[in-house]
């Protein structure tokens, strides 16, 4: 299995909700798998392993999340999959769903037992015939490029007046603004949220200029301990965090001096510590998602490094995802920011160029978070990957976030 979360912002850029994109099969190896075995364990709701392992508090704060169902996985035993709250599970369902009396029962049935639903791909020709089934629904969501949202939204308004509207494949900051003059949506899903910054002038804040130059120190080749710890002292939170984390590891509660603690982690453990724990820092006035999205990354392009046969480069690889969106975080083109950090050849190709051997991962990384299904399958067919071993590398990306954001940076449970 293949599975993914996508993110549902409000007006104000801020995660309320997650929505999980999956695919049972790899159909490149498989390709007549589609027609028929399709079917095959049906009752199998793709996406609750995910909810199961994060807990919905690290998802989304507590908030919704979005399991598709299917016309078959809709009968399932919902309820056994997932020991989540039902009102936070919102099934979702598309026009393969039909406007029948036992879909329109079972969804009553199971709204009875407390799930929310949503509904997606209905074609505007098609809103009366569904009527019985949107008006069981708690959101639609609606394809901005193909439905006039402003008279969608005036007509659901007459006639669903509890129904919620989700914006989606909103894939730029234009579209999300001019969607906001309009006003009046609840959720909008897309990739307007990391775009790229293309021009540089914008000065970097103070306190960031300081996050800045210990990157730079970390970096570099063989970098001074003392030069790093005397930064980091200049912080408190991180202060903070290290002497936790540190005291942890060792079990030494006599540790209270940055140098010392910088000397107990050594070299290697300090650099990975200090480049996750200072993105964490530069990602606080950024949309909570570009923080998530940056820490996963990292995690998971190093997961990624013995299936690439980069298992040597793995610590590089983990420094690559976690600079993928370096330029959003200090609101620089990518070029400019890489120069305010040391960071190798390979990941300055990749990050700018799309060159040299890391940009396999980066590729796949990108496409995977995006539900590219059929490239990702393609990349798995040539490389020879296990789509489970894929899956479980995600997945371990999304456990160690879980922990790292309940836990001080680096501490393990």
């Amino acid at each position: 299995m293949l599975a993914t979360l996508m993110p549902l912002f409000d007006e104000d850029m801020a995660v309320k909700a997650y929505s999980v994109f999956a695919q049972r099969e790899n159909y490149f190896m498989d390709p007549f798998h589609g027609a028929s075995g399709r079917l095959d364990n049906a009752t199998r709701i793709e996406g609750f392993e995910i909810v199961e392992s994060m807990g919905l508090e690290t998802l989304s704060d507590d908030k919704e999340v979005f399991i598709p169902v299917g016309n078959a996985s809709i009968y399932a035993d919902i309820a056994s999959q997932s020991s989540e709250p039902h009102e936070k599970i919102v099934l979702l369902i598309d026009r393969n769903v039909k406007p029948e009396n036992d879909y329109v029962s079972r969804v009553k049935e199971l709204k009875d037992q407390g799930y929310k639903f949503a509904v997606r791909k209905i074609r505007p020709h098609e809103f009366g015939d569904y009527r019985d089934i949107l008006n069981l629904m708690d959101y639609v969501l609606l394809d901005h490029r193909k439905v006039d949202m402003k008279k969608a939204q005036s007509n659901f308004r007459k006639i669903y007046p509890n129904l919620k509207i989700c914006a989606v494949n909103v894939n730029t900051k234009e579209e999300f603004d001019a969607l906001k003059e309009v006003g009046g949506f609840s959720f909008y899903e897309g990739d307007f949220f990391r775009m790229p910054v293309n021009t540089g002038d914008t000065e970097i804040a103070p306190l960031k200029a300081t996050y800045v130059e210990l990157l730079k120190v970390v970096n570099n080749p063989d970098f001074d301990l003392t030069d790093a710890a005397d930064i980091i002292g200049t912080d408190t939170a991180l202060v903070v965090s290290l002497l936790e984390m540190v005291n942890h590891w060792s079990r030494n509660s006599d540790i209270t001096s940055v140098r010392h603690a910088a000397a107990m982690l050594g070299q290697k453990e300090l650099k990975k510590w200090i480049n996750t724990a200072v993105t964490k820092e530069l990602c606080a006035d950024k949309p909570s998602e570009i923080t998530r999205l940056s820490l996963i990354r990292a995690k998971f392009a190093e997961n990624l490094a013995p299936a690439f046969e980069m298992a040597p480069q793995s610590s590089e690889l983990f420094l690559m995802g976690l600079f993928s969106v370096l330029d959003i975080i200090l609101d620089r083109p990518m070029e400019e920011a890489l120069e305010s950090v040391s960071v190798s050849k390979q990941i300055s190709d990749a990050l700018l160029s799309d060159s040299g051997q890391f940009s396999e991962v980066l590729d796949f990384f990108k496409a995977y978070e995006v539900a590219s299904w059929q490239e990702v399958s393609r990349i798995m067919v040539l490389k020879d990957f296990s789509m489970d071993w894929i899956y479980r590398a995600y997945l371990e990306s999304l456990q160690w976030y879980r922990d790292l954001i309940t836990l001080p940076v680096g501490k393990k449970r």
